[in-house]
């Protein structure tokens, strides 16, 4: 009885095997580990805004259009809960996309309030503050294009024949990905637009906060 048991695995195993279930399975956690990375990078983006919104206003507190902006858009995000189910809801997923992308566009216009104020682009902490977010954005658009790539081939492993088939048995379904007008939104620069000229900062302006 044990030696036809063992058997009986054996078999389930190469089935399982031959059916694709393994490869299913590899490329779904290549799937969620390239998602985490995407995920954390964008954490790391989310923890730089505080201060850096604190010292542009140290600067330039009457852009508040720009500053309520990117807080608003933060808390966004924040309120978007990020589980491995996102990866299973295309429409949650599409509204994370969106709110990211939003957040994105406010600090472009954060950072382009900048060159109105000399002595705000000459303080140290916005320096460094400013080439971790340019870091940051970089570790982003590398954490996309992974998963971009992983889902991509997941979703075509999900599609073939005759692995389609275990997929359905198993309940391996398409992933969303990244859209084409998200991609577009990032790349494309906000125009910043001013009421005022911008005003020299008063003495005694902070140089970082």
């Amino acid at each position: 009885m044990r030696a036809l048991l063992i058997a009986l695995l054996a078999l389930a195993t190469l089935g399982l095997s031959g059916c694709g279930y393994n490869n299913l399975q590899q490329q779904d956690e290549s799937v969620k580990a390239a998602w985490s990375e995407v995920v954390n990078q964008y954490q790391r983006r989310s923890d730089l805004i505080p201060n850096l919104v604190n010292t542009v206003k140290g600067y330039a507190a009457q852009e508040q259009k720009v500053l309520i902006g990117v807080t608003e858009a933060r808390a966004k995000v924040g309120s978007i809960q990020v589980t491995p189910e996102v990866l299973n809801n295309p429409e949650l997923f599409a509204k994370y996309q969106a709110a990211q992308g939003q957040l994105t566009q406010a600090l472009k216009s954060l950072i382009a309030v900048s060159e109105n104020y000399p002595q705000l682009k000459s303080d140290q902490n916005f320096r460094d503050l400013q080439a971790q977010l340019e870091g940051t954005e970089n570790r982003v658009t590398v954490a996309r294009n992974r998963y971009i790539e992983a889902v991509r081939s997941y979703n075509v492993t999900v599609r073939s024949f005759p692995v389609n088939l275990t997929a359905k048995m198993f309940g391996f379904k398409e992933k969303p990905n990244f859209t084409v007008e998200n991609e577009k939104q990032i790349s494309t620069a906000p125009t910043v637009s001013f009421d005022t000229a911008a005003p020299a900062a008063p003495a005694g302006s902070p140089s970082g906060q």
